[in-house]
């Protein structure tokens, strides 16, 4: 089981375990346990696995949590192609940044939970037809659908 916790400009991903991957959304900054990640690597702590790739000149993470896959896109401005797209093969949460152009990224991403976040996140949740209510945190029991996504609006 995940916790997810917004405060501020920092989204919170506590495991089962306790291990927390703080991700600061304004400046970008990832620390798993405390642990700086920013910066393009394979790293693991504390039994949480993530491998950080740069892209154009952006970081995204694809986080290996309790053997589900976590994933964390920053940015909207990067070309699908097939070198990016399979670094997000398989997600069962995808953390995005909620713009109307990030709508369009998450298409192409087969993402069994998605969280979006920022300013925009209210615009992306309705480009993609859904109204849901603002949540401060929220709990993720791996009891996904098959054949649909749910979508968290945290705030």
């Amino acid at each position: 089981m995940l916790e997810l916790k917004y405060n501020k400009a920092e989204l919170l991903i506590i495991d089962s375990d306790k291990n927390t991957v703080s991700f600061n959304t304004e400046n970008k900054t990832t620390l798993l346990d405390g642990f700086d990640i920013t910066h393009s690597w394979e790293y693991e702590k504390s039994g949480i696995l993530v491998e950080v790739k740069k892209y154009n000149g952006n970081l995204y993470y694809n986080f290996l949590i309790d053997k589900k896959r976590l994933v964390i896109i920053s940015n909207d401005s990067f070309e699908l192609k097939e070198e990016i797209l399979t670094f997000f093969w398989d997600v069962d949460v995808l953390i995005i940044i909620g713009t109307k152009e990030a709508a369009k990224i998450f298409d192409n991403i087969e993402a069994k939970l998605v969280v979006p976040y920022g300013e925009a996140k209210d615009l992306f949740l309705t480009t993609l037809g859904q109204h849901i209510e603002e949540e401060t945190k929220y709990k993720v029991k791996w009891d996904f659908s098959l054949d649909s996504t749910e979508f968290v609006n945290l705030g």
